[in-house]
């Protein structure tokens, strides 16, 4: 039986530029009749896997510097750095059967994805080949100096976050994973667009005489409330753990936590918008995952005090209570919501919990029971 765990949340964010296009602007999306200031799943996705990483001890990288942080261990280690240097390239070129290609800088001309310990592993096997790789060293065409089958078995290595959010490497087909997460993209809940900030900055050091500042420029923000959503298949995640359901509930409610927790970092010395959802819903779903961004079609109005953030809550509250009534609640084994307005009744979004805690806990324990099979 397939299950999903739906997560939904409600944030405010106040002046902020949380994810900018190419011209440094907000990013933004036409939804309905409005324009919206959007963030992208991927930047967001970010942050929420570095914080799972933090949580379970386990780091991985999205990079294209292998052979180069090779060639550092290595000469750390005491070798030449022209050797270092080959050894990190004979990496690249002994994966698999055909090898990742590199550039003058010796980067892979793909991003790998893979865990931080990896570094060490590799530089082990080249330690272990050494004598190969310096007899190869001076050959124009010297092959593969390295085992391809333990290079792509260090490559094909996976983290917590590698199983949960996925892994695409066409050189190395077998290096692939289907995530058991999928993250959307965030927008605003009503129409919104850029500002724009003219600035200044003060050279300190001019004389009293001199007048004017040191640097001058403009730059852009948004505020608004973002509707945000993810979700989880846990069949997949478990698969991707090799059957640990205890692994797969730390690290879905790892997950749950730093998805509501969490927030890109893009320009925050210069504006700290470091909020909080004040609404969170989690449903545990058989069949299919459900997003409630339909709820934000019709871009929300402004409340008689000028905020969006109570209709909103409103608006999700109401659309997910259309949505049960034609499911007939079917195919959903829990749903819950935790609100900073518990003052508001909210049927359409289940049980009331008082914390976020609570509600990820017993979100988590509806989809993967601490003892026996799912519910």
């Amino acid at each position: 039986m397939s299950l999903y765990v739906d997560l939904s949340a409600l944030q405010s964010v106040p002046a902020a530029n949380l994810n900018r296009d190419d011209l440094g602007s907000p990013k933004q999306v036409q939804y309905g009749s409005a324009p919206r200031i959007r963030v992208s799943s991927q930047s967001w996705k970010r942050v929420i896997r570095q914080g799972v990483e933090r949580d379970l001890g386990e780091r991985a990288a999205r990079t294209r510097l292998v052979p180069v942080k090779l060639r550092q261990a290595l000469m750390k280690a005491g070798w030449p750095e022209e050797l270092a240097a080959f050894a990190g390239a004979q990496v690249a070129a002994s994966a698999g059967k055909k090898g990742i290609g590199t550039e003058t800088a010796g980067h892979t001309s793909v991003l790998l994805f893979l865990p931080e310990t990896a570094i060490g592993e590799l530089a082990a096997v080249c330690e272990e080949h050494r004598g190969d790789l310096e007899t190869g060293q001076s050959k124009k065409k010297p092959g593969q100096l390295l085992p391809p089958a333990r290079i792509e078995e260090i490559l094909k290595r996976r983290t917590a976050s590698i199983s949960l959010l996925g892994r695409m490497l066409a050189e190395l087909p077998d290096a692939n994973v289907d995530g058991a997460a999928q993250v959307a993209h965030a927008f605003t809940t009503h129409a919104s667009e850029p500002q724009r900030d003219y600035f200044t900055a003060v050279d300190d050091w001019l004389g009293e005489a001199e007048t004017g500042s040191g640097h001058l420029d403009t730059a852009e923000f948004s505020s608004g409330v973002f509707y945000r959503y993810a979700t989880v298949n846990v069949a997949d995640l478990v698969k991707n753990l090799e059957g640990d359901r205890k692994a797969a509930r730390t690290v879905l409610a790892s997950f749950a936590e730093h998805f509501l927790m969490s927030l890109p970092q893009a320009k925050k010395n210069s504006t700290a918008p470091h909020t909080l959802p004040d609404l969170a819903y989690l449903a545990v779903r058989e069949q299919r995952p459900l997003s409630l961004a339909a709820a934000f079609e019709a871009p929300v109005t402004a409340d008689a005090t000028g905020g969006y953030a109570r209709p909103s809550r409103a608006a999700l509250a109401g659309y997910a209570g259309n949505i049960n009534r034609l499911t007939g609640d079917r195919h959903r084994p829990f749903h819950g919501h935790a609100t900073i307005a518990p003052d508001e009744q909210m049927p359409g979004l289940g049980t009331a919990h008082d914390s976020f805690d609570a509600l990820i806990e017993a979100a988590v324990e509806a989809a993967l029971p601490e003892t026996g099979e799912q519910q």
